[in-house]
């Protein structure tokens, strides 16, 4: 689904991205069922043309995923509001990202929760996405280079985990670093994948399946050889 775009000459660029980010919001977002009203303004605030290369940039609130390099896609736009929904993220919460990528998502959880954790595996997206966040002010985003499957154990437990590529199952590493009572979000499978709302009590865990998607496999660190 792509956004209504409605501008006229005399709008600047500034203006324009910011008229398409309403539209996104209305269109894509609210009127698709996204209903938290933090979640709403924070896709309204953070500008995604910002997380895109120049060619990108006419295509930045349209409803689709979009190359940042590395064979990695910034997410399309609902995708990231549902999977920030879903994992229901207090104003005091930690956050643990999977897949840094060029940082939009990071922004939306920074305006959201109180400190992310976010984890790249490739280093020049991760240095990419750490200057455009520091250029925007998000300084409650706390981005490494490693393996995300092996999560974060320092700052561990997370209130949330959003995780942005699809391994073949869940890591147990990250249901360890998962506090009780709170929410994983990642999207599961190869081929076929879907998102998995992970739900961990102090007895249980608990998976549902929700909707199908389609996002870049989720790398592990290639071990050295000796």
């Amino acid at each position: 689904m792509n956004s209504k775009i409605i501008t006229s000459d005399s709008t600047t660029a500034e203006d324009k991205f910011e008229l398409q980010r309403r539209q996104m919001v209305e269109y894509q977002l609210r009127d698709r069922g996204i209903k938290d009203e933090r979640v709403l303004a924070a896709m309204s605030k953070v500008p995604r043309h910002e997380f895109v290369d120049s060619s990108w940039r006419d295509l930045a609130y349209s409803d689709q995923p979009l190359p940042i390099g590395h064979n990695q896609t910034i997410s399309q736009p609902y995708i990231v509001a549902y999977m920030t929904e879903a994992a229901e993220i207090s104003p005091k919460a930690k956050v643990l990202e999977i897949g840094t990528g060029c940082g939009y998502q990071g922004a939306i959880l920074g305006e959201i929760a109180q400190k992310v954790y976010s984890i790249e595996i490739t280093p020049q997206l991760a240095e990419k996405a750490r200057l455009t966040l520091s250029k925007l002010g998000y300084y409650n985003i706390k981005i490494k280079t490693g393996d995300g499957y092996q999560g974060w154990a320092e700052h561990a437990p997370y209130n949330a985990i959003i995780v942005t590529a699809a391994p073949k199952h869940i890591p147990k590493t990250l249901i360890d670093q998962l506090a009780n009572n709170c929410k994983l979000i990642i999207p599961v499978g190869t081929w076929s994948q879907q998102i998995v709302v992970l739900t961990k009590t102090e007895d249980q865990i608990i998976e549902k399946s929700t909707i199908p998607v389609r996002f870049v496999p989720m790398r592990r660190k290639s071990k050295s050889r000796k």
